[in-house]
């Protein structure tokens, strides 16, 4: 079988309970530079993404029926996952559920994935800069303590590949609307944000503890031999999918 290059976490590792994952540009059958696209919404051959979303799913262990997928409009609403399909109006998913998986698409936006191995729950957050702003990875969290009786101190949380400070340059409108610290306007161009940064900030916050807070150094732009980025490639670029889920129980 071929072997598909995987984003996976050192954090989570230790929850064998846990299925994590990330897919990267390589490993599908797409022709290039879409290789490993898992969007219907790029202009793929669905047949291609199809292949693609079986060779990705099997490299992790899902069954691709059993998973639920975030609508993603760049906002900052939260929406509990019961049953595989797709939610469209929000930007994070949250569950209890086993043999459930929830599923985001990023390419540049940053992806965050929390665990409560007390609660035995999950969430998936896409947080750019709009979500970001909103704060939906603090809202994910409110939630899942709302929701299942998490407590923040006991979450794990994984900050993705994604656009990094180094590289995502935005407009001073945009700029403004965060705090001074994750903005760098030190270039000669336009200022830069550290989504990363602000993120794992927020996390902190919301009272995740630094030590349970893993963030991938992968820039999504930079890392052209590793992933897809639609602000270094525009329509051509492709996307990845992001999957979290808690396995059946033996």
């Amino acid at each position: 079988m071929q072997e598909i290059p995987l984003f996976k976490s050192a954090l989570l590792a230790g929850f064998p309970e846990l299925c994590f994952a990330m897919s990267t540009r390589y490993g599908g059958v797409s022709p290039a530079p879409l290789g490993m696209n898992l969007s219907f919404n790029v202009g793929d051959d669905p047949e291609n993404v199809r292949r693609n979303r079986s060779l990705f799913f099997d490299a992790v262990g899902v069954v691709p029926e059993r998973v639920v997928y975030a609508g993603q409009i760049h906002s900052d609403i939260v929406q509990e996952a019961q049953s595989p399909g797709k939610l469209e109006s929000c930007d994070a998913l949250t569950t209890n559920q086993r043999d459930l998986y929830l599923a985001i698409s990023v390419a540049d936006c940053i992806p965050i994935f929390l665990y409560d191995p007390v609660g035995k729950c999950v969430a998936a957050v896409h947080s750019g800069w709009k979500g970001t702003e909103k704060g939906i990875v603090a809202k994910a969290i409110h939630e899942m303590t709302t929701r299942y009786g998490s407590k923040a101190g006991e979450l794990y949380a994984v900050i993705g590949p994604g656009a990094g400070g180094c590289c995502y340059e935005v407009g001073e409108e945009v700029a403004r609307k965060f705090p001074d610290e994750i903005v760098d306007r030190s270039g000669p161009g336009r200022p830069r944000l550290d989504l990363k940064r602000r993120n794992r900030d927020l996390l902190i916050e919301s009272g995740v503890k630094s030590s349970s807070i893993e963030t991938s150094a992968d820039c999504t732009i930079v890392r052209m031999d590793r992933y897809h980025s639609f602000r270094r490639d525009g329509k051509v670029s492709g996307r990845m999918l992001g999957v979290i889920g808690l396995r059946p129980l033996p």
